[in-house]
């Protein structure tokens, strides 16, 4: 049996893409408009109705050519300065309980691996299923791999990872705040909805889904 935990607004009581690009904007490496533009993917992505794969692509494609070291560097600046302080005390205590009844962890997000590896190694987490950028001689290619670990996706590779542990995935535990994941709160026995966006907050009062409130 396994426990998978989303990453952002349910470990982690913020977007991290949000803070990434507040760090951009920090940098002066993005301006007033492009922040915009930021805000208003995030806005869509928490109701569900963005187009991961071309927001993705297109984030991929923004840092073709980067080493990768430099982006090792700055998520774990990133992560130290505003992410470690949002990580939620609830989310931490129902990892420790897992744990002890000596349930499989493993993180499941759409975010990078540059900030699921900070978090994982924080909690001592050695498992995580992110969105992988894909990387030659040490420079991102402008590409993820696919599936991108969202939607389907996380359920793609929750299936592959369950297969290599020998893991019931029906017999699983999934934590989460976003509707897009529903694909993946069907396909486990335990469904844990977390600080929910409008559209699964509806969803699991239909569905007669435990909801849970994260916070610090």
């Amino acid at each position: 049996m396994a426990a998978f935990f989303d990453m952002d607004r349910t470990v982690v009581l913020a977007n991290t893409g949000r803070l990434y690009a507040r760090d951009l904007r920090r940098r002066g490496e993005i301006g007033l408009a492009a922040s915009l533009r930021v805000g208003v993917v995030l806005l869509r992505y928490k109701l569900s109705l963005v187009d991961m794969n071309r927001v993705m692509n297109e984030a991929a494609l923004s840092v073709k050519g980067w080493p990768e070291a430099d982006m090792v560097s700055r998520c774990a600046e990133i992560f130290d300065r505003d992410v470690r302080p949002a990580i939620s005390s609830a989310a931490v205590e129902a990892i420790e309980s897992h744990r002890r009844s000596g349930h499989r962890i493993a993180l499941l997000t759409a975010s990078t691996q540059y900030m699921t590896r900070q978090l994982s190694e924080c909690l001592g987490i050695s498992d995580y299923l992110c969105t992988r950028l894909e990387v030659s001689e040490g420079h991102f290619t402008g590409a993820c791999q696919q599936p991108l670990c969202f939607g389907e996706g996380k359920v793609t590779w929750a299936k592959r990872y369950a297969d290599q542990h020998g893991i019931d995935l029906a017999a699983s535990y999934f934590y989460t705040d976003s509707y897009s994941d529903l694909p993946m709160l069907e396909a486990v026995g335990h469904r844990r909805v977390v600080n929910p966006d409008p559209r699964l907050r509806l969803h699991a009062y239909r569905a007669k889904w435990p909801v849970l409130l994260f916070r610090r």
